[in-house]
């Protein structure tokens, strides 16, 4: 039987290219997002690919609705193995402007939820022997004018992944993330709209300071995440991968 693997926000973007990813390496996948609506075509796309495909309704963020979700991939899909925590929200404001509220959402998405799937699935690698977690962070992590409250998140996930790969390391399970540099995305979009210019304009903008000389994909970072599902990373446990390009700065 194919592993199982899960990915938390995989309606679209980045998440609907790692699910497409690991889905062309024959292993079957649970999208999590919290409009299942939205998933109808990444499912048809995963079974399209050969794999068993489940979309489920979560907000990452609440812990009653995670452990509804993992018990129905588990009796569904069969025993998680991998998980993908890829789900995250911005909320761009200065730091002295941010309120509490834009605070706590974006702590809650990124680092809660990443904390809170984490927690739900290691009972089952820890009872196979076997598991990999692969926890998005980002280039934000390092200071990100307007991005508080997401660069203390991406930060924390960062350390959440540290400590889940000494925690779970003995049951050969693996812990890394990958912090992506400037990806386009329909995130990227939301951001360009929030201050007020075309999402050709930022990307250009951004492209300067890269070295290869152009913007991420999606795929960029799921080809990333398949080298840490595989197994000839078994070796490869509490890193943090930057995907982006070189950047200058």
């Amino acid at each position: 039987m194919s592993k199982v693997a899960v990915v938390t926000g995989g309606a679209r973007g980045i998440g609907t290219a790692i699910a497409k990813r690991l889905a062309g390496d024959g292993l079957d996948i649970a999208i999590l997002d919290v409009d299942v609506s939205q998933c109808a075509a990444t499912v048809a796309a995963l079974e399209a690919l050969g794999s068993r495909a489940l979309a489920i309704t979560v907000n990452v963020a609440d812990e009653a609705s995670v452990a509804a979700a993992v018990t129905r991939i588990s009796d569904e899909l069969g025993p998680p193995l991998v998980l993908v925590n890829n789900a995250g929200v911005m909320r761009s404001r200065m730091a002295h402007r941010m309120s509490l509220a834009e605070w706590e959402l974006v702590l809650d998405v990124n680092l809660r939820g990443a904390f809170l799937m984490s927690r739900e699935l290691a009972p089952f690698m820890r009872a196979a022997k076997w598991g990999r977690i692969i926890n998005l962070s980002s280039t934000g992590a390092l200071g990100l004018v307007g991005g508080a409250n997401y660069a203390a998140a991406k930060a924390g996930v960062q350390g959440l992944t540290k400590t889940l790969a000494l925690e779970l390391g003995p049951f050969n399970v693996t812990a890394n993330a990958i912090a992506p540099g400037f990806v386009v995305t329909d995130m990227t979009r939301s951001m360009a709209q929030e201050v007020g210019v075309s999402v050709e304009e930022m990307e250009a903008d951004m492209v300067k300071d890269i070295a290869v000389g152009r913007a991420g994909t999606p795929e960029d970072i799921a080809h990333a995440v398949a080298f840490f599902v595989d197994e000839r990373s078994s070796f490869v446990s509490g890193q943090v991968l930057y995907v982006a390009g070189g950047p200058k700065t």
